[in-house]
């Protein structure tokens, strides 16, 4: 147990709320950074600190890091919706930099940064994907990766210059507590709720929301300070995937298969649909093309050095199904 309490931030969000589950149950002292007027319904009834504060505001970052050696930096925008999008930038670069600095003057002994499988250069189909794949701040598929790269090369350089920081990339994430309807939280419930779920043919690699907070604390014991850690899980089709969920509940659903083709006309159009209507985006550019990627992914260093060993993928869904029909709170 740590005698310092941990500053996360992020701490809302599904891999920094189930983080928090876990470094509590390990005994540690919990600081969470809370955006004012932030839904903390994913942190209700945790025994955590919660302090307000934006990574935008280097003085409530030094308040918030009074007496804090070890940081958990998670808080950053996801988007999968095409164009140039400032405030992607503005949290997941200069929200980085900010935490980065401000660390660096108050004495931080540790700093986790999770990063993200996109935030890597992508390979052709037939190529593994492993830390050896540079980070790519000209990723041509969409500023969310592109702003992920810059921020973790930012890391490089903080711990180049003497941060002791780790950098950590976990695949698409799926599991239980993802109280704001993730990208596939929401198809996994659609699915689970028996409501008419179209898809498009195509893979990746999922890994237990769970499992990454695991990563993240073994990064933060074990992990080599300057070093990148995969945290991946295991690569399944999304067809696949809807027919995990209908054998978990054994009720059935209209399964929609989209024509690729069909798809990318449609996807031209509705990320100004997903704009207006403030609706978790499925089909846009972006996630066709992940889905159409190379998710040959490995974990290898991860599990030599850190002992990471993920769970299998149908436990995953599993226990993401049951949560999500537990849940009276239900993501939009």
């Amino acid at each position: 147990m740590n005698n310092h309490p941990l500053l996360v931030t992020g701490a809302t969000g599904h891999i920094g709320n189930v983080l928090v589950r876990t470094l509590l149950e390990h005994g540690e002292q919990i600081r969470a950074l809370i955006l004012p007027g932030e839904d903390t319904t994913p942190l209700s009834g945790l025994d955590v600190e919660q302090v307000p504060g934006d990574i935008l505001d280097c003085t409530a970052l030094r308040h918030a890091l009074q007496g804090v050696k070890t940081v958990f930096h998670l808080a950053g925008v996801i988007s999968i919706l095409p164009g140039e999008q400032p405030r992607v930038r503005q949290i997941n670069v200069q929200g980085t930099l900010n935490v980065l600095k401000t660390a660096m003057q108050t004495g931080v002994e540790r700093l986790i940064y999770t990063s993200s499988i996109h935030a890597l250069a992508r390979l052709p189909h037939g190529q593994t994907v492993d830390e050896q794949t540079p980070f790519d701040p000209h990723n041509p598929y969409g500023v969310y990766d592109q702003s992920k790269a810059q921020a973790t090369l930012a890391v490089q350089q903080a711990a180049a210059e003497g941060l002791p920081a780790v950098i950590a990339c976990p695949t698409g994430v799926i599991g239980p507590f993802d109280f704001r309807g993730s990208f596939m939280g929401s198809l996994i419930r659609s699915a689970a709720t028996q409501q008419m779920t179209p898809y498009v043919d195509g893979a990746y690699d999922f890994v237990d929301v769970r499992d990454v907070a695991a990563g993240l604390l073994a990064a933060w014991k074990k992990g080599r300070p300057g070093e990148t850690y995969i945290l991946s899980g295991e690569q399944i089709t999304i067809k696949a995937l809807l027919e995990t969920v209908r054998q978990i509940t054994g009720k059935n659903f209209l399964q929609v298969r989209v024509p690729l083709a069909l798809a990318r006309l449609v996807a031209r159009f509705t990320p100004l649909y997903y704009r207006l209507t403030q609706r978790t985006p499925r089909f846009t550019p972006y996630a066709l093309e992940v889905l159409q990627s190379n998710c040959q992914i490995s974990h290898a260093k991860a599990s030599r050095e850190l002992g990471y060993q993920p769970r299998p993928l149908y436990e995953s869904i599993r226990d993401t199904v049951h949560w999500f029909l537990a849940q009276r709170y239900m993501p939009a």
